[in-house]
């Protein structure tokens, strides 16, 4: 079944963005229980995580917005929003996550550190996935 290169941009979006609420209300959930006195460095570490998945994820989602644009008619499938190389990164992501949160022993400034950088920016991954989506006929 072929689809609509719009929706492709929302499908993309969607796996993006959702998880990136999730980890971010997790990192923000992590900053709450924490005393007040330690925020001052795991802000500096969450800015470090927020400036290296910005760098990161614009990369990335300028790369695949490209191979949705440039996709042909007759291959908008849902697995073509993404490259091989894509899919097996998301799956490692969500395994790795997974695999964190099931650990006990990971220190709560962990979590709230970099939970709250890459959460945000993971979101900001999906915005600019709608956003390329939205305006591919802008300009």
């Amino acid at each position: 079944m072929t689809f609509n290169r719009s929706l492709l941009y929302v499908f993309a979006a969607l796996i993006w963005g959702l998880p990136g609420v999730s980890i971010t209300l997790k990192g923000v959930n992590a900053y709450i229980v924490l005393p007040h006195n330690s925020y001052w460095w795991l802000l500096m570490i969450n800015l470090i995580v927020l400036l290296f998945f910005y760098f990161v994820f614009r990369v990335v989602v300028s790369r695949y917005s490209a191979r949705i644009a440039n996709l042909h008619p007759e291959k908008v499938l849902l697995r073509n929003t993404f490259p091989l190389k894509g899919w097996l990164l998301l799956l490692l992501m969500m395994i790795i996550g997974s695999v964190m949160g099931s650990i006990q022993s990971v220190p709560v400034e962990f979590t709230a550190a970099f939970y709250s950088g890459l959460g945000p920016m993971l979101v900001y991954a999906a915005l600019r996935f709608l956003y390329n989506g939205l305006c591919r006929h802008c300009a």
